[in-house]
């Protein structure tokens, strides 16, 4: 009896050992298989790289509680979580959870009841498995009672922690373990690396670091080189403002807007954006093209930040938004600038105020006023958002409204086309259809489209009618998610997990125009990005430059088009950021001086 007894107890340690060090292993796999199977994008050393990590949340945890089986509990329901909110997370943007997303908590919960939240049978299964391991590790019977042994244990625990986050960060982790660096595709990333050593090899780009020779004069000097005017001959142009009679600039940065048809051919049941179209193709006193953004299906802050500040992403960390990291003070933008040239300065969007911090920021930009959805009575709503008709309405009756020979700046962010496009809704039915395509979201996207180009063509048609000069600048933020788009790849062959990086470079550009209800130069097909579109506005509306748009626009000659994603010249050859780092150096001292020197002294 008492041999008996003892080999079930030797039993139970084995199997609670046992459980101990393979939960772990089977949690890792798990929350990979929510969105794909590790054994086809991760190398077999790779994988164990991520065991370790796990390993070691299991041995904080077993310290931490005393109980193995409070330990393996702890970590399944962590992440199980994790896993499903990146698997939400990659499915609305095609990019999955990555650490600045942190700073977007409050934003994100915002338009979370925007969105479709079902399981595809896959996930339901690791949902269901993740239950099962729950129930399985209540067999673990492994108890740590000495606490001299649980306090040391636990130290020792969070120090290996923090030296796997460190090791991940480094070239001998890198070229050893064979890991995927490539940080403009950061779901490739994830799905090669796995989703916690893609998370820990990112965190070290939280921080901007100092570009090579920088210092504050440095940077001064720069914005003073080349220059076609002393500055100080604003002076002049500002007391003869009215005299110059200088246009409105009203830009509109459009919820999404993107044309497809640069991603592969297809057949539409109609053109679903026939007047932009016609913008793009050629149209009196109009100048036109496409814009390299640095995000895709989200984050629209940033090229908001881009267009605003002549700031650029690629200088940035992956991921990050500079709205809520880095702007914590006043800081130049073109709504200061114009400002200073005597402007009245208005920020639209028909949303919350608080989104993205812009509350916050706008100000600090140099906007006079900021008008937010509580400043709209009773909008025209399609699907659960303020549509672009009402948005246009409320920027013509701003126009009226501003003082008599006061220039008007107003930039708008719409919001009728912002994702999630899978939901039916009874304010709204998708007519555009594509051939050979039964995708409902697709449809829904392009019939959004729709309304928005006959929107906009209206709302020129009204300043079309008006006496006072005014700039139209319209631009997209973003093309729409993966699941959006993924048909158009089938009906061209093609696979989002496998294309080219020329393929992936397209998924960045949305159509962009320059129109005036006056005689301007018209130009077509221009290439460019959003932190050069802002001195091709200040040019277009016949506007002196600043020390920082003619930088800019210097810059641009050689390389037209700059973003996270690529940097191409004026030949159009396109290059990764970090091939053209010397070239670019100076643009990344003066970025550091208008966006971090306020932070590091302290706002004073």
């Amino acid at each position: 009896m008492d041999i008996l007894i003892k080999l079930k107890q030797n039993r139970r340690r084995i199997v609670s050992f046992f459980l101990l060090f393979a939960v772990p292993i089977i949690i890792f796999y798990l929350m990979e298989f929510y969105t794909h199977n590790p054994f086809e994008t991760m190398l077999p050393g790779i994988q164990c790289l991520n065991i370790i990590f796990f390993e070691l949340v299991m041995a904080l945890g077993l310290f931490i509680f005393k109980k193995g089986r409070i330990a393996l509990w702890v970590e399944a329901v962590i992440f199980a979580i994790v896993g499903l909110v990146n698997y939400f997370v990659l499915d609305f943007r095609s990019a999955p959870v990555m650490p600045w997303d942190i700073l977007s908590v409050k934003t994100a919960a915002s338009v979370a009841d925007n969105y479709n939240y079902r399981l595809d049978k896959q996930a339901a299964i690791v949902l269901a498995l993740f239950a099962l391991v729950l129930l399985i590790s209540s067999y673990c019977d492994i108890s740590v009672t000495f606490i001299k042994l649980r306090v040391s244990g636990a130290l020792i625990s969070f120090f290996l922690l923090t030296a796997f986050v460190n090791y991940t960060q480094s070239n001998d982790c890198l070229y050893r373990f064979r890991l995927y660096d490539k940080l403009f595709t950061p779901t490739t990333m994830t799905y090669k690396d796995g989703t916690v050593v893609a998370f820990c090899m990112q965190l070290q780009y939280l921080f901007v670091e100092k570009p090579e020779g920088y210092s504050k004069e440095r940077a001064e000097e720069i914005l003073q080189e080349g220059l076609s005017q002393p500055y100080s001959d604003i002076e002049s142009f500002q007391t003869t403002l009215e005299a110059k009679n200088t246009p409105n600039i009203i830009v509109i940065m459009n919820e999404a807007f993107s044309d497809l048809n640069i991603l592969g051919e297809f057949s539409s049941s109609e053109d679903y954006i026939p007047f932009v179209r016609s913008l793009l193709e050629g149209a009196e006193n109009t100048q036109s093209g496409y814009l390299g953004v640095s995000v895709l299906g989200g984050n629209t802050a940033n090229t908001e930040f881009e267009f605003l500040t002549g700031g650029t992403m690629a200088f940035l960390p992956q991921g990050s938004i500079p709205y809520q990291q880095y702007i914590n003070g006043e800081m130049p933008s073109l709504a200061s600038y114009l400002k200073e040239l005597g402007y009245s300065t208005i920020a639209l969007h028909p949303y919350g105020a608080t989104g993205w911090h812009r509350h916050q920021v706008y100000p600090w930009l140099g906007f006079d006023s900021f008008l937010s959805l509580e400043d709209f009575t009773s909008p025209k709503q399609i699907r659960k958002y303020v549509s672009d008709e009402s948005d246009y309405e409320k920027i013509i009756q701003l126009f009226e409204e501003k003082e008599a020979g006061k220039s008007l700046f107003l930039f708008n962010v719409t919001m009728q086309n912002h994702s999630s496009y899978t939901d039916a809704y009874t304010d709204f039915t998708p007519d555009v259809k594509v051939e050979g395509s039964d995708s409902f979201a697709l449809s829904q996207y392009l019939s959004l489209l729709k309304v928005s180009d006959r929107e906009i063509e209206k709302l020129i048609g009204y300043f079309q009618d008006q006496s006072e000069r005014t700039l139209i600048v319209f631009f997209g933020d973003h093309q729409p998610t993966d699941s959006v788009v993924r048909d158009i790849w089938r009906l061209n062959d093609k696979s989002d997990q496998a294309l080219s990086r020329k393929e992936q470079c397209l998924r960045y550009q949305v159509p962009f125009f320059i129109w005036a209800n006056y005689d301007i130069e018209e130009i077509i097909g221009m290439n460019t990005s959003p932190n050069y579109l802002g001195s091709l506005t200040l040019k277009a509306a016949g506007l002196p430059l600043s020390p920082l748009h003619e930088f800019l626009d210097g810059l641009r000659q050689d390389y037209p088009v700059l973003s996270s994603i690529e940097v191409q010249d004026a030949r159009g050859t396109s290059y990764e950021i970090k091939e053209k780092e010397e070239e670019l150096l100076k643009y990344a001292i003066v970025q550091y001086y208008l966006l971090m020197e306020e932070r590091e002294n302290g706002n004073e």
